[in-house]
This record gives structure tokens, sequence and C-alpha cells, in this order.
């Protein structure tokens, strides 16, 4: 089995690239259910946000397992590939683990070291797992990714002084108007992204915010934690008059705010300057809106100036964090190194348990006059005599089955226990039932070098 992941983010791919190829948290379940009936489809999880749209696999043949994946991209978005292969990445086993790693600890984002991508992470991998589209190996992954992105920003400065990319929008906010505590701001979108962004204005000193929202009760929900104020969508207008600054987050699917609305209402504002970030994915304000006199229009892409800056000392923590990130990937690859023995194990666990219960009813047949009580307590003395004898060379097999010769180290002990015939030499993903064992039995053996 390999890891395969597919996908493309803000240095492979502009933002208009990016919107068309970019999932709705409405559809992401649907999509997850669609992709996974692919043929060479074993796990998958799909992580879309405002930079990225990656799809993780765990695929049988890689060349399949790519072809199935671009196939789903293009049937699910219609669009023809030559329109968007051009900007996907694609990377495999070593590869992929690396860059999951990367990405949870903010190391691949547009703001290095941001955190929000952490909950995006986890969010997908759970809804991935509540889907049952996860399995032994993305649970393992995906656990102990989240887990070192934790770690990384309790043992490391990366997120020191926290940048985002909400953040980086009123930074450059600030370089339009040099004090921006006493400006209005309107926040159009009630999302994870609108919240964000409203709690820095807050930080900042900022205490005129509008938030207007196509459901109200949500508009409300958000106006309430920035003690702003909501409105209801027919507002906008009226809000876009009084506004100094707009941050737009919606997931609307067209624009929301266009050309002819903003020039109709630069009458209304005196020539005072509006500074406008767009940071919906796809765009949720016209691109042709920032022809206009005294209309300052930023879209996700432009912030990427802002976020190089005062990067240094985040870079210095990158380079201790990349050397964490080796270590979890040599430690994962250990883990699934000693997948590979779990058929050994199993068979050479079933080969004794045979062997006890051919030795029980030896007794059985040369004492008749032993009783149920005495018999039970023979066949449990065997069971313990059988696992204190197999404790250490499970262990000793579980630690040489991750080390570069494991085939040769499998077929060896194979030989020394007479399992040739029996014993699954490759990874068992999916698990196969032996006969004879149940798939508890199978899962106890996995969670024993868990």
């Amino acid at each position: 089995m390999h890891i395969l992941v597919i996908g493309l983010n803000y240095q492979t791919a502009s933002v208009i690239i990016r919107e068309r190829l970019s999932f709705t948290k409405d559809s992401t379940e649907t999509a997850i259910q669609t992709l996974r009936k692919k043929k060479s489809i074993q796990e998958c999880v799909i992580v879309g946000t405002c930079n990225r749209t990656e799809i993780y696999c765990v695929v049988d043949q890689v060349n399949l397992g790519t072809t199935d994946v671009t196939d789903f991209l293009r049937e699910w978005f219609g669009i023809n590939e030559e329109e968007f292969e051009p900007f996907l990445y694609v990377k495999e086993d070593d590869e992929a683990i690396k860059h999951l790693f990367r990405v949870v600890c903010g190391l691949d984002s547009m703001v290095l070291g941001e955190t929000q991508i952490l909950g995006q992470v986890k969010e997908s991998f759970n809804r991935s797992q509540g889907l049952k589209s996860t399995g032994t190996l993305f649970n393992r992954l995906f656990r102990q990714a989240i887990a070192l992105a934790k770690r990384v920003h309790t043992e490391t400065d990366i997120s020191m002084n926290a940048v985002s990319v909400s953040y980086a929008a009123i930074e450059l906010g600030k370089k339009i108007f040099s004090h921006i505590q006493h400006k209005t701001v309107v926040i159009l979108g009630a999302g994870e992204m609108g919240e964000l962004t409203g709690k820095h204005l807050v930080s900042q000193g900022v205490n005129q915010i509008l938030v207007v929202n196509r459901t109200y009760d949500r508009a409300e929900r958000l106006a309430e934690i920035l003690k702003g104020t909501a409105l209801e969508m027919g507002r906008l207008s009226s809000a876009l008059v009084q506004a100094d600054i707009v941050i737009s987050s919606t997931g609307a699917k067209d624009y929301v705010i266009r050309k002819q609305e903003i020039q109709t209402l630069l009458q209304k504002r005196d020539k005072r300057p509006l500074y406008m970030i767009d940071m919906g994915v796809p765009r949720d304000i016209e691109p042709s809106v920032n022809q206009l006199n005294h209309v300052y229009l930023y879209n996700m892409d432009d912030l990427q100036g802002i976020v190089d800056e005062n990067l240094s000392a985040r870079k210095k923590e990158a380079r201790k964090i990349e050397g964490m990130i080796e270590e979890e990937r040599v430690a994962f690859q250990s883990w699934l190194g000693t997948l590979g023995v779990i058929p050994l194990i199993a068979a050479l666990r079933e080969k004794t348990q045979t062997m006890q219960e051919e030795a029980v009813r030896h007794i059985e047949n040369k004492l008749p006059h032993l009783t149920d009580h005495e018999i039970q307590i023979i066949r449990k003395s065997f069971k313990v005599m059988v696992n204190q004898i197999l404790h250490d060379p499970f262990i000793q097999m579980k630690e040489l089955a991750g080390s570069s010769n494991q085939k040769e180290f499998i077929s060896q002990l194979s030989s020394l226990f007479g399992l040739e015939e029996n014993t699954q030499t490759s990874i068992p993903f999916p698990f196969r039932e032996r006969s004879g064992s149940s798939q508890a039995g199978t899962r106890m053996l996995v969670d024993s070098i868990q």
C-alpha cells in the first residue's frame, strides 16, 4: 500500500484556480463518499481551506491512485484536466507523510507557523473518520500529525507574536490608515475567518464593528462576541456607506459585492478611502472594484507581501521543527514497518494455540478421570507458559520488522517456525481475515504494536 497526497495551494495556483477547485462545507462529505468508491482508494481525507485543496489517500497502486484522484477532481468540479493538472503536486509515501506533518505544523502555510491549519486538518480528519473513510493507517498518521503540531506550538516559539491571514489583513489596513481604532469596520460573513479577523480587530482597539450575514442569527452571535452590531443582508449597502474597512469572507459561489454597487455608493462617501479585503474563496468582491477611485481592494494572494515581513524569528524556529518532523516521520515509518510482521505473529499465535489444544486433548485421552475444572487449569497453565515463551520473540519481531531487511527477516522467521504457507508478508491494508481468526483478534495484534 502507498500513501498519496494530490493537491494545489497558494504556491502552485492562483486564487482564480483555487476557487474553481474548492470544496464547500456542505459538499465535502458527499465528495469523500464519492472518492472512496474509486477502485484504488482504500482510505481518504480531503483537506480544503482558502489556500489549499488536498486529497490524502491510501492506494494500492500509485499510478492508478493518481489517475483515480485526478478523474474525481475532473468529474466533481466539471473542469478539463488540462485546466488544473499543471498546478497539481503529487507526493507519495515518505514525501506525503512529511508534507502532512509540515502542513499541520504551519510550515507550508502562507503565514509561517499559523495555528488555524491545525484545527482545519483535525476537522477534516474527524469528518473522514466519521464517514468510515479512514482506517488503521490514516487513523495513526493523522493523530500523530495532530499531536506533533500541538507539541510544536507548545515547545517552540513558532507562534510567538501570532500571525495569521486575518492578522495580515489588519496589518495591511494599518498601512492605509495610520490609526484604525476609530474606524468603522464591516465584517461580511459570520464564519470562522470573519470571527478570527474580528477578534484581531478588537485586540487592536477597534470598537465600531458591523456584522452582516445572510443568516441574521449567526450575525447576531458574532456581533455579541465582538461587541458589535448585527445587520441583515438587506442593509449591506448602508453599511458600506459607513465603512472604512470591509472584511469579506462568505461561502457564496458568486460575487456578493459588485463594482456597480460600490460606484453608486461612492457618491455618498465624500471621497473617504475604503479599504476592502476579500478573504473569500471563491472571491466575494468583483475584482474590477479596485479600479474605482478611493477604493483599495486586496484578495488572499495580495496578503503574501504582508506575511513575508518579520518572519526571521519564525524561520529560525521552523528549522527546529523540521528536525522534529523528521523524527516523527522516522517513527511513523518504523511503526509502519512493524505492520508487516502482524501476519507472522498471527500465524505463530494460531499455530501455538492449535498445539495447545492438541496437547490438552492428548492429556484428556490419557487421563480420562480428570474433571472439567482440572482440564481448565491445565489449559490455562499451557496458555500462560506459551505466552511467556512468545513474549520476548514477539518484542524482537516488532523491533526488527522496521529494519531495512524486513523481508529477509520475515522470510527467515517464517521458515524457522514452519509458517511459509500460512503467512502473508505484505502490509495488511485493508486487513485480511485469516481462516480461523477473527477481526477482533487482528485488531488486538495491531493495538499491541501501537
